[in-house]
């Protein structure tokens, strides 16, 4: 079914070879996308906690913009309108970026701030899931607001949301496909190409699909050993704890001990 994907194409190619030129540009896409968007949402997220107001309500602004826009009218918004409203100079020196990374540029901006937005809020429900003893213990050890947040309430907080993060992580994977309606050659883009010149309708698409399905399973697959990894003690569900494990470390309160 595949044999067409081996096949010469005009220019000495093969149409394999188109396919891994989008996924190479979908995964930078969504790489560098991701640092991006971890980064902003983190602070942003933050931003939704914190007691100053303007803060606060300058991030959930951040964040009702970017998470309610769909991300196609973002992509547009930057790649078609942002040029026309910077000044003259600057405007004409952003249209005259060469291809691809004039489709490029604006594509990860959309897809780093857009993601960025959804991040901030699984941040602000891991910090707000801590208890509040943990920012108390911290007052009382003498540790000021911003301390208490890069030590106690942040690196808690990251790692309880590492499981909810998985749905980022994969959705930036498939929100990259977005970027076909600007010029970037990605993977569906090529396949969509492959598709014009071969009348393998099935066979690009199948094959795209293929390769969009193993990114997301790595995607999961990978965020699942981070979480087993970074887990907080004491947090494992005690379905996931196993017999050995409870005999050991599991005591019962001396309420709970069988009367003989």
């Amino acid at each position: 079914m595949f044999e067409v994907l081996f096949e010469q194409t005009a220019d000495g190619q093969r149409y394999i070879d188109w396919l891994l030129s989008g996924l190479g540009w979908t995964l930078a896409l969504a790489f560098f996308g991701w640092w991006i968007a971890f980064a902003i949402g983190v602070v942003v997220g933050i931003g939704r906690t914190v007691q100053n107001r303007l803060v606060a309500a300058l991030a959930r602004l951040y964040v009702e913009i970017f998470r309610n826009i769909p991300v196609l009218v973002q992509m547009f918004l930057w790649y078609f309108v942002l040029p026309e409203v910077l000044p003259g100079s600057l405007g004409n020196a952003v249209k005259q970026i060469p291809p691809p990374w004039g489709s490029f540029l604006p594509a990860l901006l959309c897809l780093g701030l857009y993601t960025a937005a959804r991040i901030a809020e699984q941040v602000r429900a891991g910090i707000e899931a801590l208890p509040k003893g943990q920012a108390e213990a911290a007052n009382a050890l003498g540790l000021g607001g911003y301390l208490t947040y890069r030590y106690v309430i942040v690196p808690q907080a990251l790692r309880l949301i590492v499981p909810s993060l998985t749905s980022e992580v994969m959705g930036i994977y498939k929100n990259t496909s977005v970027a076909l309606t600007i010029g970037l050659m990605e993977l569906t883009a090529q396949a969509r190409q492959i598709s014009e010149a071969t009348f393998q309708t099935f066979t690009a698409f199948g094959a795209a699909t293929l390769i969009y399905l193993a990114l997301a399973l790595i995607a999961y697959q990978s965020m699942m050993l981070i979480d087993k990894a970074l887990h907080i003690p004491g947090t494992v569900p005690v379905k996931d704890i196993t017999e050995p494990e409870l005999t050991e470390d599991v005591q019962l309160p001396a309420t709970m001990e069988v009367v003989k």
